[in-house]
């Protein structure tokens, strides 16, 4: 497998009911097919200073520009399992990441300072995000049960579907079980529609007779609240 580093697409968002991912899924059928990861569990661990502001200028209206970094493995990671170090930056609607993949113990040393990463220009934007935040470090973890699927006539459009996402403050560690507290109703799944362009017809024509509609939710964003809420 040689997995993509770089983005470049819009993301649109949409809350769904089971009963309507099934119907979607049977529109699937001569359509899409499910990517290389198929139907995983995704654990993410979002960087941020003691005082996330990463996440509050991320949230602050108007944003015309935010970023996050990130730490993602499918699955539960010990040291030699592949993660990836994740740049996610938006401007204007339009996604832009940057991925850098290594094991989960060059991760791990990479933050407390004993593993340099590689030289590339992704490396160099990493190192220059975590030079810029002072006292970035682990402050949540998040996880979901993700199916993701692409177009068959084009690879460039993607939809995936998360589901039982929990989030947690504590034991922020990608070596860890899935626990946390839930983040959407366990009936409902978020949708993702990723493309570079427009969406396919018979898509919006589902959408449009559903009377779904497109919607801002950030998994970190909305964390962010929750725990200022507890707080």
């Amino acid at each position: 497998m040689n997995p993509k580093t770089t983005f470049k697409r819009y993301e649109l968002k949409y809350f769904i009911t089971k009963s309507q991912k099934e119907a979607l899924l049977e529109l699937f059928k001569n359509r899409m097919r499910p990517d290389e990861f198929g139907k995983n569990s995704i654990f993410n661990i979002y960087y941020d200073t003691p005082d996330f502001l990463i996440i509050r200028r991320s949230i602050e209206k108007p944003a015309v520009y935010k970023e996050k970094l990130r730490l993602r493995s499918y699955g539960r990671a010990d040291d030699d399992t592949e993660v990836f170090l994740e740049l996610k930056k938006k401007y204007e609607a339009v996604v832009y990441k940057r991925r850098l993949s290594l094991s989960a113990k060059e991760a791990s040393q990479y933050f407390t300072g004993t593993y340099l990463l590689p030289e590339t220009q992704i490396a160099k934007e990493i190192n220059y995000f975590k030079t810029l935040y002072t006292g970035i470090a682990p402050r949540v973890f998040i996880a979901y049960d993700r199916e993701a699927f692409f177009a068959i006539d084009d690879s460039e459009v993607r939809i995936t579907f998360d589901e039982n996402i929990v989030w947690r403050d504590e034991e922020l560690s990608l070596n860890s079980q899935k626990y946390g507290n839930r983040l959407i109703h366990e009936d409902m799944a978020l949708m993702e529609v990723k493309v570079a362009g427009g969406i396919p017809l018979w898509l919006t024509q589902f959408l449009t007779a559903h009377n779904i509609y497109k919607t801002s939710f950030s998994k970190y964003g909305n964390t962010y609240k929750a725990i200022r809420t507890r707080k």
